[in-house]
């Protein structure tokens, strides 16, 4: 199991439009279902995203970068952030209900 976050900072008369395109997202993950993908998000009211997705195998990252919402997603995202995304890998320390185990 591979866990990422995700964190960035969308400028401010932007961030709307990004929250739009990520919901975009979810709503294309839950129409496919795939199996071995966990992820979610949340913003901030300074415009910060934090994404947090849990992928079984490298393999299930696909699919959701594989995605036609998540390739419009990552269309522009730099021009839409005052501070570019920042991912890093995540060793789950405690989780209460929050994860699968």
């Amino acid at each position: 199991m591979k866990h990422h976050l995700i964190r960035y900072k969308t400028k401010p008369e932007l961030a709307d439009e990004n929250e739009r395109l990520v919901k975009a997202v979810f709503q294309q993950l839950r129409s496919k279902s795939p199996e071995g993908v966990r992820y979610m998000t949340w913003r901030s009211g300074d415009g910060t995203f934090v994404h947090l997705v849990e992928t079984e195998t490298d393999v299930h990252a696909d699919l959701i970068t594989g995605l036609a919402a998540f390739e419009a997603f990552q269309s522009g995202i730099r021009d839409r952030c005052i501070e570019p995304p920042h991912r890093e890998v995540m060793t789950v320390v405690g989780n209460y209900r929050m994860l699968d185990e």
